[in-house]
This record gives C-alpha cells, structure tokens and sequence, in this order.
C-alpha cells in the first residue's frame, strides 16, 4: 500500500484545484508544442524546421526527473507550483515580445526554451502534489478529469486561441479575393511575362489586394515544358528579387553540405515513398498548360506594417494547382511592387473543368504577438488562483527536514526507480506507448493549414481553431471522462487493452482526409473528433500506469521519471516527423503513423499490473 492510501482528507476538494491544476500544466505544454507550431508555420517556417526545433524542446521534460530529486528535497511542492507559474508567466510574455523582431525565430525559441524548463519544473511539483494530496482511488477517478482539464487546456491553445489569431489576422488583413480558373479546349493563350501591366496607379482610398484578372482559362491541349518551366523561372527570380518570399536555396538550408549517405538515404526514400503528385512527374516534353497571376497592394497602409498574402485553391477540382507562389511578404519595402503567382492545369485533364481560388492576407506577426499577450495574462491569472486555492496537506514537507541535504538522498530515489521489477518492459511501454501520436502531433496542424497542392486541407487559421475547438473539445471531454470513470470502476487492467486500441486506431482518420482530400469542413471536423475522442479515452491507461509505477517511497521523483520517458520517446520521432513527411507526403507519412501503432501494441503485452488497481479499496469504502 503507497502513503497516499492512509492519507488523512484534504479539507479542500479535489473539485476545486485538480481541474484547474491541470488545466494550468497543460498551457505552457501545448503553446511550446503545438501552439508554436501553427504560429511557425503562419509565420513562414518550413515544415523540417517546425518538426525539430519543438521537438528539441521536449528536452526539459525529458530531463526533468534529474532535477526532480531537488523539487522533492527542497521547499514544498505546493510553493513549487505557484512560482513555477509565476515564471510560465514571464516566458510566455517574452515570447509575445519576441516575435515583431527582425531574428524572431531565434529569440522566440530562447522565450519558449525559458518556458519549456520552467513548465517541466512545475509538471514534478504539480504531479508529486497531486500524489500527496489525493488517496489511491481519488487518484484513479481524478485522472480522469485531470487528464481532460490537461487537455481541454491543449485545445483552449489550439483552439480557442488560435481561432483568437485568426480573428486578428482576418481583423488586420484586407478582403478575400477570389479568383475563377477554368479549363477549356481552346489553343493555348499566349504566354508573357509583364510586370508592368500589374504595377499600380494612383491607387484607391481604401487598400485592398488587386488582381490584375479576376478570371484565368487555361487550356487542355497543354503546352511545351520548357515554356512551363522558364516562367515559372521568370516569376521566382521576380518575387525573390524583391523579397516577396526567399529563394528556394535558403529553405533547403546546408542539404549541399550534407553528407552523401544521408543525401542517398533521402533520394532512396522518395523515390520508393514519395507523394503520389511526385510520381506523375515524368521527363515528357509537354505539360499542363500555366498562367501568371499578377498581384499588388493598392492604397494607404501604416507605417511598418506586414501584410502576409497567400494564395490557393479554395474548393473545385484538384486538377488546378498553384506551382510557384503560395506566400507573399509585402512590407515597406517592396509594396510598391506586384508579385505574381503560376497557377497550372494537370496535362492529363482532357475536359472541361473549373476551381475557385482566393487571395488572403493579414499582419500576422501583430496578430501572433497580441495572441501571446492574451496567453500571458490568462496565466498569470490561473497562478494568483492556485497561489489562494491549493490545499496545504500535512505530508506535503520538504524530503531535506529529514534526511538532510546528502548527497544519497538525492541520488537514491533515482536509482531506485531503475531497480524495479521488469524494468525493461516498464521503459518500452513509456517510451513506445505514444509512438504514432509523437509523429503525428507535429504534422496534424500543419497538414491542416498546408494548401491543397501541398496535400494539406487548406484551413485557415481560424478553421483550425474552430476544428479543435468545438465538436474536437466535447469528445476529448467524454473521451478522458469515460476512461477515468471505467478504470475506477473496474480497475485499469480490465480496460487497457480496449484503451490501447482506442487511442491509436483514431489516428487513421488523419490517413482518410490525406488520401481522400474532403472539402467539407464538418466532414474534417468529425474526423478530427474520432482522433480526439480517442486520445482522451487512450491517455487515461498511460497516466494511470504511470502512478501505478510511481507507487511508493519517491513517488514525485518516479513519476516525474515516467513523464520523463514519456517526454523522450514524444521527443525522438517528433525530430524526424517534419524531414520524413516532406520526403513522403501527408498520405504516405500517415500511412507510416498507422504501422507505428505495432510497437505501441506490442509493450501493452509485457508489463506488468496489479488487477486491483485504481479500485476503492475497503479502507477508502465509506
């Protein structure tokens, strides 16, 4: 039996912290992983880069528990809680600074490393609190809830504040445009390159996007590739020029210094697994017939402004793309010049046809920063709540007024962990358990945003708020609810095979919209909330047999050395998530993420569980 199981009752409620406890462990979590992701990626940053830079900063909670024997020994973990929250507080309002800078990139990533280390600090406490605080059965029927205030804090960020940005990036952009692109059996129209027929004149009172067609008809019979390919030359060298967006050389980074067997290893890949649109390219000398679509910005505008305009295939048939110019940076610099975008019929369409493309813009760095100032007084609001609201439990004591500050004492509860029974198959399952949803969680909202061309669904930012926050957050509640509630009931052992299936075949969704290309959105709603309500049922076996591992004398320090594992093994594939999906595609790579679920099955096998588990007990009987 653990101490927690003769805890005498807090006099405060569970009710009354572990929800808001959780749901504040959460947020800093979710904007270093997923809310930074979608801000990158409006921001400009490719998908590689996303992929590693958050992945590398799972590195605090992967090392957490070496600092974890210090939160134990050190103070209480209820005054570790509050300043941990004060510091949160601190980095997210840094990063909100951060990002009007010309080196954005770097000084945010330094605000989000400061948030990540203290959030990683704040998870040992919170955790070792709730271990205190809470009897045995408490904590199997909490984790429940627990673990949907946790997540309902992951799509209040992904969700509700992202739905917020693209409120201010719609707020702070001009009107859509749209533009008609049909398909017809008529000659070719001749091809030029003229960027003085899209320069402005005198311009109107109020800016707006102008377009110099507002219809495009391009022609089945197709024309020569060489002509394809030299404006799509003509157009890139105009809009690197004037940096409207940078070369293609700056994205690719050092791949020229890379070394040969990982340049092998990657033409290897993409040839055997690359995206369908790669595999119909072939050497023929005749392509699908293109057209230039001049752009520009008319009318006044405010002083150091940044209008990010993008342009895509909004609905219609798949058979148009754009192949050169998706975004577009206009600033100060370069406003009073157009850019241009190619837009391109498949060769193999032979009938007539049409897609509805559209042009949107905002300032997103000013929409992103006001984003995080939001974020920063939301937490410094849930910190003076828990600074009044936690309980103060008897056992909750520094370790250090006993054993004093030895060095063994810090070390002993880390070494003890490695000494427990089965160890081998206790680190598989933490380190393996969430294999696909690692890779997955990087890419699900940047497939979200990417355009159609891309593979992507084409959401706005919005969208991805509303897709998440809505149909995604009620199953993510009933889902997370009804774990807790059945693994108290019955107790976990009963119900983890079921939880195990349940939080990985969900994922095949993300693999239905990749291949099947839906344009409705509830039709991609529903399937984001088959995902979610998946995750929140699934998750309650990994959190449960966490404490189950952690039971005993270092139960903060255990713990923390499960998250830990749990940290590095979201950490690994995360790194290489963003490289992979760009040399396979969005539907090969969910593909992948659906065959990384037979490891996950696999360590479900070989652990070990006690049948009684998370059951009340006679003691806890009333």
């Amino acid at each position: 039996m653990s101490a927690s199981d003769s805890l005498p009752p807090v006099s405060r409620s569970p009710w009354r912290w572990v929800p808001s406890l959780y749901f504040a462990q959460g947020i800093p979590y979710v904007v270093v992983m997923t809310v930074a992701v979608i801000m990158f990626k409006r921001l400009g940053v490719g998908n590689t880069q996303i992929a590693f830079y958050t992945s590398v900063l799972y590195l605090p909670w992967v090392i957490k528990p070496l600092w974890s024997p210090v939160v134990q020994a050190l103070g209480t973990r209820r005054g570790w809680t509050v300043v941990m929250q004060l510091l949160v507080g601190a980095g997210l309002g840094c990063v909100a600074l951060s990002i009007p800078a010309d080196d954005f990139l770097r000084y945010s990533l330094a605000a989000l490393a400061f948030v990540a280390v203290a959030s990683a600090t704040h998870d040992v406490a919170a955790d070792g609190f709730y271990l205190l605080a809470l009897t045995s059965h408490q904590q199997a029927w909490f984790v429940g809830i627990r673990s949907t205030a946790y997540r309902c804090a992951m799509i209040a960020g992904q969700g509700l504040l992202v739905m917020l940005a693209g409120q201010l990036e719609s707020a702070t952009g001009l009107p859509v445009v749209t533009i008609d692109v049909a398909a017809a059996s008529a000659q070719p129209a001749p091809l030029a390159f003229d960027p003085a027929a899209a320069r402005a004149s005198s311009g109107p009172a109020e800016p707006r996007v102008a377009v110099l067609e507002g219809r495009v008809t391009l022609s089945t019979l197709g024309r020569p590739a060489d002509a394809v390919k030299a404006i799509v030359e003509q157009v890139r060298a105009w809009n690197v020029r004037h940096q409207f967006y940078p070369p293609p050389e700056a994205a690719a980074g050092d791949k020229a210094n890379a070394p040969g067997w990982r340049v092998a290893l990657e033409e290897w890949i993409r040839r055997r697994f690359g995206p369908r649109s790669a595999a119909r390219a072939t050497a023929s000398s005749h392509a699908g017939d293109v057209a230039v679509v001049w752009m520009r910005l008319d009318g006044p505008a405010p002083a150091d402004s940044q209008q990010v305009v993008q342009f895509g295939r909004a609905a219609g048939d798949a058979s148009f793309q754009v192949i050169e110019g998706e975004r577009f940076s206009v600033t100060d610099a370069n406003r009073s010049q157009p850019f241009a975008a190619v837009v391109q019929v498949d060769a193999k369409l032979d009938e007539p046809s049409q897609a509805e493309f559209e042009v949107r813009s905002g300032d997103l760095v000013l929409a992103w920063s006001a984003t995080f100032l939001v974020i920063t007084g939301l937490f410094g609001l849930l910190c003076l709540y828990h600074f009044v609201a936690l309980p103060r439990p008897s056992s909750d004591v520094a370790a250090a007024d006993e054993r004093g500050y030895a060095l063994g004492a810090f070390v002993e509860p880390i070494l003890s962990f490695f000494r427990k029974p089965r160890i081998w198959a206790l680190l598989a399952f933490l380190l393996l358990y969430r294999l696909p949803e690692s890779q997955l969680v990087k890419l699900a909202t940047p497939f979200l945003l990417d355009s159609r061309e891309a593979g992507g669904m084409a959401l706005t930012t919005g969208e991805v708020g509303f897709v998440y926050g809505t149909v995604g957050v009620m199953m993510l509640m009933i889902g997370g609810i009804l774990g807790g509630f059945v693994a108290a009931r019955h107790g976990l052992k009963k119900w983890l095979w079921p939880m195990a299936l349940i939080i990985h075949l969900p994922n095949a969704a993300f693999m239905f919209l990749a291949y099947a290309q839906p344009e409705n959105l509830w039709v991609i709603t529903a399937a984001v909330a088959v995902e979610q309500f998946g995750y929140g049922f699934g998750f309650t076996a990994y959190m449960l047999y966490s404490i189950y591992i952690a039971r005993g004398e270092h139960q903060t320090v255990h713990y923390a050395l499960c998250t830990g594992c749990m940290a590095l093994g979201m950490m690994i594939p995360g790194m290489w998530s963003g490289w992979l999906q760009q040399l396979i595609g969005y539907e090969h790579f969910f593909a992948w993420v659906m065959l990384c679920t037979l490891p996950s099955f696999a360590t479900v096998a070989f652990i070990p569980l006690d049948a009684e588990f998370g059951k009340k007990s006679p003691e806890e009987a009333p």
